[in-house]
């Protein structure tokens, strides 16, 4: 079994800084980390490494520097890397990454067959959740989406048990393989890599592939092959209203409850109207 997980280095969200007059994320001096959503999906791949002796091998498309995040991964126990890394692909919205990311694991798969491909359930730093379906539509695999556990994984009869998280509830579904996970946040917790594994990761030659590596068309990637155009980039305007300290006679629970009703349809008149309305039509 071949397993491909797909991650990307990211800045740390806890120290983005905005430019306060172009209006653009600030990167400089920012350390650069994995994306955390895509810890909980190498996780669960090298769980079913553990329990099938699958290969597991982490991709990524980005700079020179996302090497870090690649060997950083290694050491957790993955066993092959791959650098996608091109001037061409600067600028890729998640349509672009998808392709780009879908060529490599194309490429991949004439190795040795792909019957899994993991991705993060989302990105700290563009947030849309679009890169791993936009990868399972293009390669035409079932997508398992918000998933909060896998159940089982029968090699022999390549099927997948998971559980998938949903508004209703918990749906448990079982689909054939080649399939496309990406995990729910919360849901395991990334193992600690031993001596040998970051012995390994840093020895380790990682694959470095261009977009002719990639068999990547290149009116398909990069600003050419993004139709997405983001106009502006802004920080909300802190609001300068302060807490209000109320009292109520008594000092009970429900004293301070009717007190902070009051405040409330003090502060907004129309509240009251609107919920009176409302009471009236049902």
């Amino acid at each position: 079994m071949h397993i491909v997980v797909c991650i990307k280095q990211v800045p740390d969200s806890a120290q983005i800084r905005i430019h306060p007059v172009t209006n653009t994320i600030m990167r400089q001096g920012v350390p650069a980390i994995i994306n955390p959503y895509d810890l909980f999906s190498l996780e669960e791949a090298l769980r079913i490494k553990d329990r099938t002796g699958a290969r597991v091998t982490v991709l990524t498309m980005g700079p020179p520097m996302a090497e870090n995040s690649l060997r950083k991964a290694l050491s957790f126990g993955a066993d092959a890397a791959v650098l996608l890394t091109d001037r061409k692909f600067a600028g890729s919205d998640t349509l672009a990454t998808s392709y780009a990311l879908t060529s490599a694991i194309r490429k991949l798969a004439e190795e040795e067959p792909v019957d899994i491909v993991f991705c993060g359930k989302q990105t700290v730093d563009g947030d849309t959740a679009q890169v791993g379906p936009g990868i399972a539509t293009r390669l035409g695999l079932q997508q398992l989406t918000y998933i909060s556990s896998i159940d089982s994984v029968d090699t022999q009869a390549r099927e997948i048990v998971v559980h998938r998280r949903s508004e209703g509830g918990v749906q448990v579904l079982k689909t054939a393989l080649p399939c496309m996970i990406t995990m729910l946040e919360g849901t395991n917790s990334i193992r600690f890599g031993s001596m040998d594994d970051m012995f390994r990761a840093a020895r380790t030659p990682l694959r470095v592939w261009s977009k002719d590596d990639a068999a990547a068309d290149e009116t398909k990637v990069g600003l050419k092959g993004s139709p997405t155009v983001v106009s502006k980039v802004f920080v909300p305007k802190p609001k300068a209203e302060k807490a209000k300290f109320i009292e109520a006679e008594g000092g009970t629970a429900d004293a301070f409850a009717a007190a902070a009703v009051e405040a409330i349809f003090a502060a907004q008149p129309k509240l009251s109207t609107d919920l009176l309305a409302r009471a009236a039509q049902g």
